[in-house]
Protein backbone atom coordinates (compact mmCIF):
# COMPACT_ATOMS: atom_id res chain seq x y z
CA UNK A 1 0.00 0.00 0.00
CA UNK A 2 2.84 2.40 0.88
CA UNK A 3 4.36 1.85 -2.56
CA UNK A 4 1.20 3.00 -4.32
CA UNK A 5 0.80 5.91 -1.90
CA UNK A 6 4.33 7.09 -2.69
CA UNK A 7 3.64 6.86 -6.39
CA UNK A 8 0.39 8.81 -6.04
CA UNK A 9 2.12 11.57 -4.03
CA UNK A 10 4.70 11.94 -6.76
CA UNK A 11 2.10 12.01 -9.54
CA UNK A 12 0.19 14.76 -7.74
CA UNK A 13 3.26 16.77 -6.73
CA UNK A 14 3.46 20.21 -8.36
CA UNK A 15 7.18 20.49 -7.55
CA UNK A 16 8.38 17.85 -10.02
CA UNK A 17 10.03 19.19 -13.19
CA UNK A 18 7.77 18.59 -16.22
CA UNK A 19 10.21 16.11 -17.80
CA UNK A 20 10.20 14.01 -14.62
CA UNK A 21 6.40 14.16 -14.24
CA UNK A 22 5.89 13.07 -17.85
CA UNK A 23 8.34 10.21 -17.40
CA UNK A 24 6.55 9.18 -14.21
CA UNK A 25 3.16 9.03 -15.91
CA UNK A 26 4.56 6.99 -18.79
CA UNK A 27 6.52 4.49 -16.71
CA UNK A 28 3.80 4.27 -14.07
CA UNK A 29 1.60 2.28 -16.42
CA UNK A 30 3.72 -0.76 -15.54
CA UNK A 31 2.90 -2.07 -12.02
CA UNK A 32 6.21 -3.93 -11.83
CA UNK A 33 8.09 -0.72 -12.51
CA UNK A 34 6.11 1.09 -9.79
CA UNK A 35 6.98 -1.65 -7.29
CA UNK A 36 10.66 -1.39 -8.11
CA UNK A 37 10.83 2.41 -8.33
CA UNK A 38 8.77 3.13 -5.21
CA UNK A 39 9.01 -0.07 -3.16
CA UNK A 40 12.11 1.09 -1.27
CA UNK A 41 14.50 4.01 -0.89
CA UNK A 42 17.69 4.04 -2.92
CA UNK A 43 20.57 2.91 -0.75
CA UNK A 44 23.12 5.47 0.40
CA UNK A 45 26.41 4.36 1.88
CA UNK A 46 30.12 5.13 1.89
CA UNK A 47 30.14 4.83 -1.91
CA UNK A 48 27.19 7.22 -2.14
CA UNK A 49 24.25 6.26 -4.30
CA UNK A 50 23.92 5.29 -7.92
CA UNK A 51 20.87 4.36 -9.95
CA UNK A 52 18.70 4.82 -13.00
CA UNK A 53 17.81 8.38 -13.99
CA UNK A 54 14.08 8.00 -13.43
CA UNK A 55 11.37 9.14 -11.05
CA UNK A 56 10.96 7.16 -7.85
CA UNK A 57 12.32 6.81 -4.33
CA UNK A 58 14.60 4.02 -5.57
CA UNK A 59 16.04 6.09 -8.42
CA UNK A 60 18.32 9.08 -9.04
CA UNK A 61 16.36 12.30 -9.54
CA UNK A 62 15.92 15.78 -8.06
CA UNK A 63 14.00 14.37 -5.11
CA UNK A 64 16.51 11.74 -4.02
CA UNK A 65 19.44 14.10 -4.66
CA UNK A 66 17.67 16.79 -2.65
CA UNK A 67 16.86 14.41 0.19
CA UNK A 68 20.47 13.28 0.65
CA UNK A 69 21.78 16.84 0.33
CA UNK A 70 19.36 17.92 3.06
CA UNK A 71 20.74 15.05 5.16
CA UNK A 72 24.28 16.36 4.66
CA UNK A 73 23.13 19.87 5.55
CA UNK A 74 21.60 18.62 8.79
CA UNK A 75 24.80 16.75 9.68
CA UNK A 76 26.76 19.97 9.16
CA UNK A 77 24.22 21.89 11.24
CA UNK A 78 24.95 19.45 14.08
CA UNK A 79 28.68 19.97 13.62
CA UNK A 80 28.23 23.73 14.08
CA UNK A 81 29.41 26.98 12.54
CA UNK A 82 32.96 25.81 11.87
CA UNK A 83 31.75 23.05 9.53
CA UNK A 84 29.33 25.46 7.81
CA UNK A 85 32.08 28.02 7.25
CA UNK A 86 34.43 25.35 5.89
CA UNK A 87 31.69 24.47 3.45
CA UNK A 88 31.26 22.00 0.62
CA UNK A 89 32.82 21.91 -2.84
CA UNK A 90 30.70 20.45 -5.65
CA UNK A 91 31.64 19.05 -9.06
CA UNK A 92 29.85 17.08 -11.75
CA UNK A 93 30.41 15.06 -14.92
CA UNK A 94 28.91 15.14 -18.42
CA UNK A 95 25.84 12.98 -17.74
CA UNK A 96 22.23 13.97 -18.11
CA UNK A 97 21.16 16.30 -15.27
CA UNK A 98 24.58 16.23 -13.55
CA UNK A 99 24.88 20.02 -13.63
CA UNK A 100 21.25 20.39 -12.54
CA UNK A 101 21.83 18.14 -9.52
CA UNK A 102 25.03 19.99 -8.63
CA UNK A 103 23.22 23.34 -8.63
CA UNK A 104 20.32 21.88 -6.64
CA UNK A 105 22.75 20.63 -4.00
CA UNK A 106 24.32 24.09 -3.87
CA UNK A 107 20.92 25.72 -3.40
CA UNK A 108 19.92 23.39 -0.56
CA UNK A 109 23.22 23.71 1.29
CA UNK A 110 23.32 27.47 0.74
CA UNK A 111 19.88 27.90 2.26
CA UNK A 112 21.35 26.47 5.49
CA UNK A 113 24.06 29.12 5.42
CA UNK A 114 26.68 26.56 4.37
CA UNK A 115 29.51 27.94 2.24
CA UNK A 116 29.45 26.33 -1.22
CA UNK A 117 32.22 26.17 -3.81
CA UNK A 118 30.69 25.14 -7.13
CA UNK A 119 32.84 24.29 -10.14
CA UNK A 120 32.01 26.53 -13.09
CA UNK A 121 31.80 23.50 -15.39
CA UNK A 122 32.38 19.78 -15.26
CA UNK A 123 35.60 18.49 -13.66
CA UNK A 124 37.07 15.04 -12.85
CA UNK A 125 36.32 13.24 -9.61
CA UNK A 126 40.00 13.24 -8.57
CA UNK A 127 40.12 17.01 -8.98
CA UNK A 128 37.09 17.24 -6.68
CA UNK A 129 38.99 15.14 -4.13
CA UNK A 130 41.97 17.48 -4.49
CA UNK A 131 39.77 20.59 -4.21
CA UNK A 132 38.44 19.47 -0.83
CA UNK A 133 41.97 19.38 0.56
CA UNK A 134 43.09 22.51 -1.30
CA UNK A 135 40.11 24.63 -0.21
CA UNK A 136 39.91 23.07 3.26
CA UNK A 137 36.22 22.22 3.01
CA UNK A 138 34.25 20.03 5.38
CA UNK A 139 33.00 17.83 2.53
CA UNK A 140 32.69 17.47 -1.22
CA UNK A 141 29.94 16.27 -3.54
CA UNK A 142 30.53 14.64 -6.92
CA UNK A 143 27.61 14.06 -9.27
CA UNK A 144 28.59 11.09 -11.41
CA UNK A 145 27.79 7.49 -12.21
CA UNK A 146 31.43 6.88 -13.13
CA UNK A 147 31.58 4.25 -15.90
CA UNK A 148 27.93 3.17 -15.88
CA UNK A 149 25.71 3.37 -18.96
CA UNK A 150 23.96 6.59 -20.02
CA UNK A 151 20.73 5.69 -18.19
CA UNK A 152 22.46 6.10 -14.81
CA UNK A 153 23.68 8.86 -12.58
CA UNK A 154 24.99 9.00 -9.02
CA UNK A 155 25.95 11.08 -6.02
CA UNK A 156 29.10 10.74 -3.91
CA UNK A 157 29.97 12.56 -0.70
CA UNK A 158 33.61 13.00 0.29
CA UNK A 159 35.02 13.84 3.70
CA UNK A 160 37.51 16.54 4.68
CA UNK A 161 40.46 14.27 3.88
CA UNK A 162 39.38 14.02 0.24
CA UNK A 163 38.34 10.39 0.61
CA UNK A 164 34.82 9.04 0.41
CA UNK A 165 32.77 9.77 3.51
CA UNK A 166 33.41 7.26 6.35
CA UNK A 167 30.61 4.84 7.34
CA UNK A 168 29.61 6.60 10.57
CA UNK A 169 29.04 9.96 8.85
CA UNK A 170 27.35 8.31 5.86
CA UNK A 171 24.91 6.57 8.22
CA UNK A 172 24.03 9.92 9.84
CA UNK A 173 23.43 11.49 6.44
CA UNK A 174 21.20 8.62 5.34
CA UNK A 175 19.20 8.67 8.59
CA UNK A 176 18.67 12.42 8.31
CA UNK A 177 17.74 12.11 4.64
CA UNK A 178 15.09 9.50 5.31
CA UNK A 179 13.67 11.61 8.14
CA UNK A 180 12.98 14.62 5.90
CA UNK A 181 9.25 15.35 6.29
CA UNK A 182 8.34 16.55 2.82
CA UNK A 183 10.92 15.14 0.45
CA UNK A 184 9.05 16.52 -2.57
CA UNK A 185 9.36 20.11 -1.36
CA UNK A 186 12.80 20.65 0.17
CA UNK A 187 13.42 24.41 0.48
CA UNK A 188 16.18 25.95 -1.62
CA UNK A 189 17.80 29.36 -2.02
CA UNK A 190 18.16 31.14 -5.35
CA UNK A 191 21.60 30.91 -6.95
CA UNK A 192 21.73 34.69 -7.50
CA UNK A 193 20.96 35.35 -3.82
CA UNK A 194 23.71 32.95 -2.71
CA UNK A 195 26.15 34.65 -5.08
CA UNK A 196 25.13 38.07 -3.79
CA UNK A 197 25.82 37.24 -0.14
CA UNK A 198 28.99 35.26 -0.98
CA UNK A 199 27.55 31.98 0.30
CA UNK A 200 28.15 30.51 -3.16
CA UNK A 201 31.53 30.90 -4.86
CA UNK A 202 32.36 29.58 -8.31
CA UNK A 203 35.72 27.83 -8.73
CA UNK A 204 37.48 26.49 -11.78
CA UNK A 205 40.74 27.67 -13.29
CA UNK A 206 42.12 28.57 -9.86
CA UNK A 207 41.74 24.97 -8.70
CA UNK A 208 42.85 23.65 -12.11
CA UNK A 209 46.19 25.40 -11.82
CA UNK A 210 46.78 24.17 -8.28
CA UNK A 211 45.89 20.60 -9.31
CA UNK A 212 48.14 20.78 -12.39
CA UNK A 213 51.01 21.97 -10.21
CA UNK A 214 50.66 18.80 -8.13
CA UNK A 215 50.39 16.62 -11.24
CA UNK A 216 53.88 17.83 -12.17
CA UNK A 217 55.21 15.74 -9.27
CA UNK A 218 53.91 12.40 -10.56
CA UNK A 219 56.71 11.34 -12.88
CA UNK A 220 59.94 10.11 -11.30
CA UNK A 221 62.59 9.94 -14.04
CA UNK A 222 62.54 13.15 -16.04
CA UNK A 223 65.79 12.39 -17.85
CA UNK A 224 64.26 9.20 -19.20
CA UNK A 225 61.17 11.06 -20.36
CA UNK A 226 63.23 13.84 -21.98
CA UNK A 227 65.23 11.45 -24.13
CA UNK A 228 62.40 9.04 -24.95
CA UNK A 229 59.03 10.80 -24.91
CA UNK A 230 59.26 11.95 -28.52
CA UNK A 231 59.51 8.31 -29.60
CA UNK A 232 56.09 7.68 -28.10
CA UNK A 233 52.97 8.27 -30.14
CA UNK A 234 49.98 8.33 -27.84
CA UNK A 235 46.24 8.37 -28.53
CA UNK A 236 43.95 9.60 -25.75
CA UNK A 237 40.19 9.40 -25.35
CA UNK A 238 38.19 11.03 -22.54
CA UNK A 239 35.18 8.92 -23.61
CA UNK A 240 32.91 11.98 -23.76
CA UNK A 241 33.80 12.99 -20.23
CA UNK A 242 35.66 15.20 -17.80
CA UNK A 243 39.18 14.12 -18.74
CA UNK A 244 38.87 16.54 -21.65
CA UNK A 245 39.02 19.46 -19.21
CA UNK A 246 42.55 18.81 -17.95
CA UNK A 247 44.40 16.30 -20.11
CA UNK A 248 46.19 18.62 -22.56
CA UNK A 249 48.03 20.68 -19.96
CA UNK A 250 48.65 17.65 -17.73
CA UNK A 251 50.29 15.61 -20.49
CA UNK A 252 52.34 18.47 -21.93
CA UNK A 253 53.76 19.65 -18.64
CA UNK A 254 54.75 16.04 -17.93
CA UNK A 255 56.90 16.06 -21.08
CA UNK A 256 54.50 14.01 -23.24
CA UNK A 257 53.61 16.15 -26.24
CA UNK A 258 53.24 13.60 -29.01
CA UNK A 259 49.58 12.71 -28.49
CA UNK A 260 46.31 12.84 -30.40
CA UNK A 261 42.84 13.00 -28.91
CA UNK A 262 40.05 10.87 -30.37
CA UNK A 263 37.78 13.50 -32.03
CA UNK A 264 34.46 11.65 -31.78
CA UNK A 265 35.02 10.88 -28.10
CA UNK A 266 36.18 14.41 -27.26
CA UNK A 267 32.56 15.57 -27.56
CA UNK A 268 30.92 16.02 -24.16
CA UNK A 269 27.89 13.90 -24.94
CA UNK A 270 25.73 12.26 -22.22
CA UNK A 271 24.56 9.72 -24.79
CA UNK A 272 28.07 8.20 -24.95
CA UNK A 273 27.29 7.43 -28.60
CA UNK A 274 30.53 5.60 -29.41
CA UNK A 275 30.13 2.88 -26.79
CA UNK A 276 27.43 0.86 -25.07
CA UNK A 277 28.99 1.53 -21.68
CA UNK A 278 31.80 4.07 -21.13
CA UNK A 279 33.94 1.65 -19.17
CA UNK A 280 37.68 1.59 -20.03
CA UNK A 281 37.85 -2.15 -19.47
CA UNK A 282 35.71 -2.79 -22.54
CA UNK A 283 37.17 -3.23 -26.00
CA UNK A 284 34.55 -1.13 -27.80
CA UNK A 285 35.67 1.95 -25.83
CA UNK A 286 38.95 1.72 -27.76
CA UNK A 287 37.52 1.10 -31.24
CA UNK A 288 37.63 4.76 -32.28
CA UNK A 289 41.07 5.11 -30.71
CA UNK A 290 42.39 2.17 -32.70
CA UNK A 291 41.36 3.90 -35.94
CA UNK A 292 43.29 7.03 -34.92
CA UNK A 293 46.28 5.00 -33.69
CA UNK A 294 46.52 3.18 -37.02
CA UNK A 295 46.41 6.50 -38.88
CA UNK A 296 49.03 8.10 -36.63
CA UNK A 297 51.25 5.05 -36.19
CA UNK A 298 50.71 5.13 -32.43
CA UNK A 299 51.37 2.12 -30.20
CA UNK A 300 49.56 3.27 -27.04
CA UNK A 301 45.94 4.23 -26.44
CA UNK A 302 44.71 5.42 -23.04
CA UNK A 303 41.10 6.00 -22.03
CA UNK A 304 39.58 7.68 -19.00
CA UNK A 305 36.01 7.04 -17.95
CA UNK A 306 33.50 9.94 -17.87
CA UNK A 307 34.54 11.21 -14.43
CA UNK A 308 38.25 10.50 -15.10
CA UNK A 309 38.97 8.44 -12.02
CA UNK A 310 39.56 5.18 -13.91
CA UNK A 311 42.25 4.63 -16.54
CA UNK A 312 42.29 1.94 -19.21
CA UNK A 313 44.96 1.26 -21.82
CA UNK A 314 45.48 -0.66 -25.02
CA UNK A 315 48.93 -1.47 -26.44
CA UNK A 316 50.04 -2.77 -29.79
CA UNK A 317 51.07 -6.42 -30.04
CA UNK A 318 53.78 -7.79 -32.35
CA UNK A 319 51.07 -8.81 -34.84
CA UNK A 320 50.02 -5.17 -35.15
CA UNK A 321 46.70 -5.58 -33.33
CA UNK A 322 45.86 -3.83 -30.06
CA UNK A 323 45.60 -5.61 -26.74
CA UNK A 324 43.34 -4.02 -24.10
CA UNK A 325 45.13 -4.37 -20.77
CA UNK A 326 43.36 -5.23 -17.54
CA UNK A 327 43.59 -2.97 -14.52
CA UNK A 328 45.73 -5.59 -12.82
CA UNK A 329 48.12 -5.70 -15.78
CA UNK A 330 48.50 -1.92 -15.77
CA UNK A 331 49.22 -2.01 -12.03
CA UNK A 332 51.74 -4.84 -12.55
CA UNK A 333 53.63 -2.85 -15.19
CA UNK A 334 53.68 0.33 -13.09
CA UNK A 335 54.67 -1.34 -9.80
CA UNK A 336 57.51 -3.22 -11.48
CA UNK A 337 58.74 0.00 -13.12
CA UNK A 338 58.59 2.10 -9.95
CA UNK A 339 60.52 -0.49 -7.96
CA UNK A 340 63.07 -0.96 -10.74
CA UNK A 341 63.60 2.80 -10.92
CA UNK A 342 64.03 3.07 -7.15
CA UNK A 343 66.58 0.26 -7.18
CA UNK A 344 68.49 1.64 -10.17
CA UNK A 345 68.64 5.11 -8.62
CA UNK A 346 69.78 3.78 -5.23
CA UNK A 347 66.61 4.98 -3.47
CA UNK A 348 64.99 1.63 -2.72
CA UNK A 349 64.34 0.94 0.96
CA UNK A 350 62.25 -1.63 2.80
CA UNK A 351 59.84 0.93 4.27
CA UNK A 352 58.08 1.57 0.95
CA UNK A 353 54.56 0.16 0.76
CA UNK A 354 52.16 -0.74 -2.04
CA UNK A 355 48.50 -0.72 -1.03
CA UNK A 356 45.97 -2.80 -2.91
CA UNK A 357 42.54 -4.36 -2.43
CA UNK A 358 41.81 -7.94 -1.41
CA UNK A 359 40.32 -8.66 -4.86
CA UNK A 360 43.26 -7.33 -6.90
CA UNK A 361 46.07 -9.29 -8.53
CA UNK A 362 48.59 -11.10 -6.34
CA UNK A 363 51.35 -10.53 -8.93
CA UNK A 364 52.36 -7.03 -7.73
CA UNK A 365 52.65 -8.58 -4.27
CA UNK A 366 55.15 -11.12 -5.59
CA UNK A 367 57.06 -8.33 -7.34
CA UNK A 368 57.10 -6.23 -4.16
CA UNK A 369 58.42 -9.19 -2.15
CA UNK A 370 61.26 -9.69 -4.61
CA UNK A 371 62.29 -6.05 -4.10
CA UNK A 372 62.04 -6.39 -0.33
CA UNK A 373 59.11 -4.03 0.28
CA UNK A 374 55.74 -4.67 1.85
CA UNK A 375 52.25 -4.85 0.38
CA UNK A 376 49.20 -3.98 2.40
CA UNK A 377 45.81 -5.48 1.52
CA UNK A 378 42.67 -3.46 2.30
CA UNK A 379 38.98 -3.86 1.58
CA UNK A 380 37.58 -2.86 -1.80
CA UNK A 381 37.00 0.88 -2.06
CA UNK A 382 39.63 3.56 -2.47
CA UNK A 383 38.65 5.09 0.86
CA UNK A 384 40.46 2.18 2.53
CA UNK A 385 43.60 2.92 0.55
CA UNK A 386 43.24 6.51 1.74
CA UNK A 387 42.93 5.35 5.35
CA UNK A 388 46.13 3.32 5.04
CA UNK A 389 47.91 6.35 3.55
CA UNK A 390 46.79 8.37 6.59
CA UNK A 391 48.07 5.64 8.93
CA UNK A 392 51.46 5.56 7.22
CA UNK A 393 51.80 9.32 7.49
CA UNK A 394 50.37 9.72 11.01
CA UNK A 395 52.34 6.87 12.55
CA UNK A 396 55.44 7.44 10.39
CA UNK A 397 55.10 3.75 9.57
CA UNK A 398 56.41 3.76 6.02
CA UNK A 399 56.49 5.50 2.65
CA UNK A 400 53.58 5.25 0.24
CA UNK A 401 54.64 4.09 -3.23
CA UNK A 402 51.33 3.41 -4.95
CA UNK A 403 47.79 2.27 -4.39
CA UNK A 404 45.66 0.39 -6.88
CA UNK A 405 42.49 -1.58 -7.40
CA UNK A 406 41.76 -4.10 -10.10
CA UNK A 407 38.91 -1.88 -11.27
CA UNK A 408 41.33 0.44 -13.10
CA UNK A 409 42.08 2.76 -10.17
CA UNK A 410 45.59 4.08 -9.35
CA UNK A 411 47.16 6.66 -7.04
CA UNK A 412 50.82 7.63 -6.62
CA UNK A 413 50.87 10.97 -4.81
CA UNK A 414 48.64 11.88 -1.91
CA UNK A 415 47.46 15.38 -2.84
CA UNK A 416 44.10 13.72 -3.44
CA UNK A 417 42.65 10.60 -1.85
CA UNK A 418 40.71 8.93 -4.61
CA UNK A 419 41.83 7.06 -7.68
CA UNK A 420 43.12 9.43 -10.33
CA UNK A 421 43.22 8.66 -14.04
CA UNK A 422 45.43 11.68 -14.77
CA UNK A 423 48.03 10.40 -12.30
CA UNK A 424 47.62 6.95 -13.85
CA UNK A 425 48.05 8.20 -17.42
CA UNK A 426 51.23 10.14 -16.63
CA UNK A 427 52.77 7.16 -14.89
CA UNK A 428 51.73 4.75 -17.64
CA UNK A 429 53.36 7.01 -20.23
CA UNK A 430 56.58 6.87 -18.23
CA UNK A 431 56.39 3.07 -18.19
CA UNK A 432 56.05 3.16 -21.98
CA UNK A 433 59.05 5.51 -22.16
CA UNK A 434 61.06 3.07 -20.04
CA UNK A 435 60.44 0.20 -22.42
CA UNK A 436 60.94 2.38 -25.51
CA UNK A 437 64.32 3.37 -24.09
CA UNK A 438 65.18 -0.34 -24.03
CA UNK A 439 63.90 -0.93 -27.55
CA UNK A 440 60.80 -2.73 -26.28
CA UNK A 441 57.05 -2.24 -26.40
CA UNK A 442 54.79 -2.21 -23.34
CA UNK A 443 53.44 -5.57 -24.49
CA UNK A 444 57.02 -6.90 -24.50
CA UNK A 445 57.49 -5.53 -21.00
CA UNK A 446 54.46 -7.36 -19.64
CA UNK A 447 55.75 -10.65 -21.03
CA UNK A 448 59.17 -9.95 -19.52
CA UNK A 449 57.50 -9.65 -16.11
CA UNK A 450 55.50 -12.83 -16.64
CA UNK A 451 58.63 -14.73 -17.64
CA UNK A 452 60.22 -13.72 -14.36
CA UNK A 453 57.35 -14.01 -11.89
CA UNK A 454 54.78 -16.31 -13.53
CA UNK A 455 51.88 -15.57 -15.84
CA UNK A 456 48.76 -14.41 -14.06
CA UNK A 457 45.22 -13.90 -15.27
CA UNK A 458 42.47 -12.24 -13.29
CA UNK A 459 38.87 -12.07 -14.44
CA UNK A 460 36.05 -10.22 -12.73
CA UNK A 461 32.40 -10.90 -13.52
CA UNK A 462 29.31 -9.10 -12.31
CA UNK A 463 26.52 -11.57 -11.57
CA UNK A 464 23.40 -9.45 -11.96
CA UNK A 465 20.52 -9.74 -9.51
CA UNK A 466 18.20 -6.88 -10.50
CA UNK A 467 14.74 -6.10 -9.24
CA UNK A 468 13.20 -5.31 -5.88
CA UNK A 469 14.25 -8.70 -4.48
CA UNK A 470 17.82 -8.37 -5.78
CA UNK A 471 19.31 -7.46 -2.40
CA UNK A 472 17.48 -10.37 -0.77
CA UNK A 473 18.78 -12.84 -3.37
CA UNK A 474 22.33 -11.52 -2.95
CA UNK A 475 22.09 -12.02 0.82
CA UNK A 476 20.76 -15.57 0.35
CA UNK A 477 23.67 -16.46 -1.96
CA UNK A 478 26.27 -15.28 0.55
CA UNK A 479 24.51 -17.07 3.42
CA UNK A 480 24.42 -20.30 1.42
CA UNK A 481 28.16 -20.13 0.72
CA UNK A 482 28.93 -19.53 4.39
CA UNK A 483 26.79 -22.47 5.43
CA UNK A 484 28.28 -24.81 2.81
CA UNK A 485 31.90 -24.43 4.06
CA UNK A 486 33.46 -25.20 0.67
CA UNK A 487 36.39 -27.61 0.83
CA UNK A 488 37.12 -27.99 -2.89
CA UNK A 489 36.37 -26.26 -6.18
CA UNK A 490 36.94 -27.94 -9.55
CA UNK A 491 38.78 -30.75 -7.83
CA UNK A 492 41.26 -28.41 -6.13
CA UNK A 493 41.44 -28.22 -2.37
CA UNK A 494 40.47 -25.02 -0.58
CA UNK A 495 43.52 -24.44 1.61
CA UNK A 496 42.26 -21.24 3.21
CA UNK A 497 38.99 -19.34 3.51
CA UNK A 498 38.73 -15.73 4.62
CA UNK A 499 35.34 -14.36 5.72
CA UNK A 500 35.55 -10.60 6.06
CA UNK A 501 32.07 -10.37 7.55
CA UNK A 502 32.57 -12.95 10.29
CA UNK A 503 36.20 -11.74 10.60
CA UNK A 504 37.57 -15.28 10.47
CA UNK A 505 40.22 -17.19 8.54
CA UNK A 506 40.03 -20.97 8.29
CA UNK A 507 43.20 -22.88 7.37
CA UNK A 508 44.05 -26.54 8.01
CA UNK A 509 40.83 -26.89 9.97
CA UNK A 510 41.80 -24.15 12.39
CA UNK A 511 39.82 -20.93 12.72
CA UNK A 512 41.62 -17.72 13.61
CA UNK A 513 40.62 -14.08 13.82
CA UNK A 514 41.00 -12.09 10.62
CA UNK A 515 42.70 -8.96 11.90
CA UNK A 516 43.16 -5.52 10.44
CA UNK A 517 39.96 -5.28 8.40
CA UNK A 518 36.56 -3.68 9.04
CA UNK A 519 33.61 -5.98 8.57
CA UNK A 520 32.62 -6.48 4.95
CA UNK A 521 30.42 -9.00 3.17
CA UNK A 522 33.25 -10.70 1.25
CA UNK A 523 34.33 -14.34 1.00
CA UNK A 524 37.76 -15.24 -0.36
CA UNK A 525 39.09 -18.72 -1.12
CA UNK A 526 42.69 -19.81 -1.71
CA UNK A 527 43.21 -23.09 -3.58
CA UNK A 528 46.10 -25.56 -3.75
CA UNK A 529 46.96 -24.55 -7.35
CA UNK A 530 47.66 -20.89 -6.38
CA UNK A 531 44.22 -19.84 -7.60
CA UNK A 532 42.20 -17.42 -5.48
CA UNK A 533 38.50 -16.61 -5.75
CA UNK A 534 36.39 -13.94 -4.06
CA UNK A 535 32.71 -13.02 -3.96
CA UNK A 536 31.47 -9.56 -2.98
CA UNK A 537 27.99 -8.02 -3.29
CA UNK A 538 28.34 -4.55 -4.83
CA UNK A 539 27.51 -1.54 -2.70
CA UNK A 540 26.19 0.51 -5.62
CA UNK A 541 24.72 -1.97 -8.10
CA UNK A 542 22.40 -5.04 -7.85
CA UNK A 543 25.22 -7.48 -8.60
CA UNK A 544 27.50 -9.94 -6.86
CA UNK A 545 31.02 -9.46 -8.12
CA UNK A 546 32.99 -12.66 -8.62
CA UNK A 547 36.79 -12.44 -8.84
CA UNK A 548 39.20 -15.15 -9.95
CA UNK A 549 42.99 -15.04 -10.15
CA UNK A 550 45.12 -17.83 -11.60
CA UNK A 551 48.82 -18.39 -12.28
CA UNK A 552 50.06 -20.72 -14.98
CA UNK A 553 52.82 -21.31 -17.54
CA UNK A 554 51.30 -19.07 -20.23
CA UNK A 555 48.46 -16.60 -20.55
CA UNK A 556 46.19 -18.77 -22.66
CA UNK A 557 46.26 -21.55 -20.07
CA UNK A 558 45.85 -19.14 -17.16
CA UNK A 559 42.89 -17.48 -18.87
CA UNK A 560 41.23 -20.80 -19.68
CA UNK A 561 41.60 -21.83 -16.03
CA UNK A 562 40.14 -18.54 -14.82
CA UNK A 563 37.11 -18.93 -17.09
CA UNK A 564 36.61 -22.49 -15.90
CA UNK A 565 36.64 -21.32 -12.29
CA UNK A 566 34.05 -18.67 -13.09
CA UNK A 567 31.82 -21.35 -14.54
CA UNK A 568 32.35 -23.37 -11.38
CA UNK A 569 31.23 -20.37 -9.30
CA UNK A 570 28.06 -20.01 -11.35
CA UNK A 571 27.39 -23.74 -10.95
CA UNK A 572 27.83 -23.39 -7.18
CA UNK A 573 25.34 -20.54 -7.13
CA UNK A 574 22.87 -22.52 -9.25
CA UNK A 575 22.95 -20.04 -12.12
Amino acid sequence: METQENYTKWVNAESLPPYLHNQLVKLGKDPKWVDDAFGTNIAFGTAGMRGLLEPGTNRINVVTVGRVTEGLAQLMEQEGDKAKKQGVVISFDSRYHSEDFAKLAAQILGRHGIKVYLFDSLRPTPELSFAIRYLGTYAGIMITASHNAKQYNGYKIYGADGGQMPPEAAAIVEKAALAVDDQLNIPTAAIEDLRANNTLQLVGEDVDQAYLKELKTINVNHDLIARTADKLKIVYTPVHGTGKMIYDRAFRQGGFKNFTIVPKQAILDPEFPTTVKPNPEYRDVFDEGVKIADQEGADIIVATDPDADRLGAAVRRPDGEFQVLTGNQIATLISNYLLTNLKDSGQLSSDYEIITSIVSSALPFKIAQSFGIQTKYVLTGFKYIGEEIDRLQTEHAGKFLMGFEESYGYLFKTFNRDKDAMQGALMFFEVAAYYADRGMSVFDGLHEIWDKYGTSCEITKAIEMPGLDGQKRMAEVMTKLRNDHLTEIRGHKVVKTEDFDLQTAVEDGKTTELKGFPKSNVLKYFLDDETWLALRPSGTEPVIKAYVGTINKDYQTAEAEAKAYHQAIEDLLGL
